[in-house]
C-alpha cells in the first residue's frame, strides 16, 4: 500500500455551530491547570454517560485552555453518536472548511438530512454561528483523490472513510496523525479539514457572522446572513 501523503496546512478554518450554544465557553476563564479543566468537564459529564466515555479518550494535554478553548473541546466531546466521515462515535473532531461557503454547504446538507427523518420537520429554521480558528500542522492529504479513492468520498456512505480515518487516528502502534485535509464533498471546489487533536486548533476562536437556514414546506432551503461583522484578524 502506498504511504499516505502529508502536507503542512497553515490556514484559517471556518466552522458553523448552532447559535443557541453560548458565545463564551463556560470553562474558558478557568485556570490553565489541566486537573481543574478535566474536573470541570467531568462535572458536566455526570449526567451524560456518552460525554464521560468520550472524555476518557481525550488525553490531558489535549484539553485546551484559552479564548474559545471550550468551543474546540466541545467539537470532540459533543459529536454525532454515529461519527462523521473520518471519525467514529468514540470522539469527535474539528471538522471545518477553508472558506465559509463550503462550511455552509456542508452543514446545510447534514441539517437537511436530519430534518428529513421527521415527518413534521418542514417548514423549519435554524440559526448558525460562524467560528474561525487557524490550523498550522501536518495533515494526511487526500486532495485530488476522488478518482483514485472514490470510496473515501462516497456522498452517501462512510463505510470506507470511517475505518480509514480511525486507523490514522488510533494506529496499532505510534501516536497517530493530526488529521486529514480533503476535498469538500458537498461544495466543489472547497476544501475541508478533520483535525484529530484539539491542540492543533490555534486559539483564539473568533466569533464571526450569524446565519439562518430556512426550509420551506417542500424542504427547499435558503440561507440568510443575519450579521456582517466578519472575523477579527487572527494572530500570526
Amino acid at each position: 500500500m502506498t504511504a499516505p501523503r502529508r502536507s503542512h496546512v497553515s490556514v484559517p478554518t471556518h466552522r458553523l455551530i448552532a447559535s443557541r450554544y453560548p458565545t463564551v465557553g463556560v470553562f474558558d476563564d478557568l485556570s490553565a491547570d489541566v486537573d481543574d479543566l478535566r474536573a470541570a468537564f467531568l462535572l458536566e459529564a455526570i449526567t451524560n454517560d456518552r460525554l464521560s466515555r468520550r472524555l476518557a479518550h481525550l488525553p490531558d494535554d489535549e484539553i485546551v485552555h484559552g479564548p474559545g478553548g471550550t468551543l474546540v473541546v466541545a467539537a470532540f466531546l459533543h459529536a454525532d453518536e454515529a461519527g462523521g466521515r473520518f471519525t467514529d462515535g468514540r470522539l469527535g473532531a474539528w471538522y471545518a472548511a477553508f472558506d465559509v461557503a463550503t462550511a455552509i454547504a456542508e452543514t446545510v446538507y447534514h441539517h437537511t438530512r436530519r430534518l428529513k427523518l421527521s415527518a413534521d420537520a418542514f417548514p423549519s429554521a435554524i440559526q448558525m454561528r460562524q467560528l474561525v480558528a487557524s490550523v498550522d500542522c501536518e495533515l494526511i492529504d487526500i486532495r485530488g483523490m476522488k478518482d483514485t479513492r472514490p470510496d473515501l468520498y462516497d456522498p452517501d456512505s462512510y463505510a470506507a472513510s470511517q475505518p480509514f480515518g480511525v486507523a490514522l487516528r488510533w494506529p496499532e502502534t505510534g501516536p497517530g496523525e493530526n488529521g486529514i485535509v480533503y476535498d469538500a464533498v458537498r461544495h466543489a471546489p472547497g476544501t475541508n479539514v478533520c483535525i484529530y487533536r484539539p491542540s492543533q486548533v490555534r486559539l483564539p476562536v473568533v466569533q464571526a457572522d450569524h446565519y439562518e437556514y430556512r426550509w420551506d414546506r417542500t424542504g427547499s432551503v435558503t440561507m440568510l446572513r443575519l450579521t456582517d461583522v466578519g472575523p477579527a484578524p487572527l494572530p500570526t
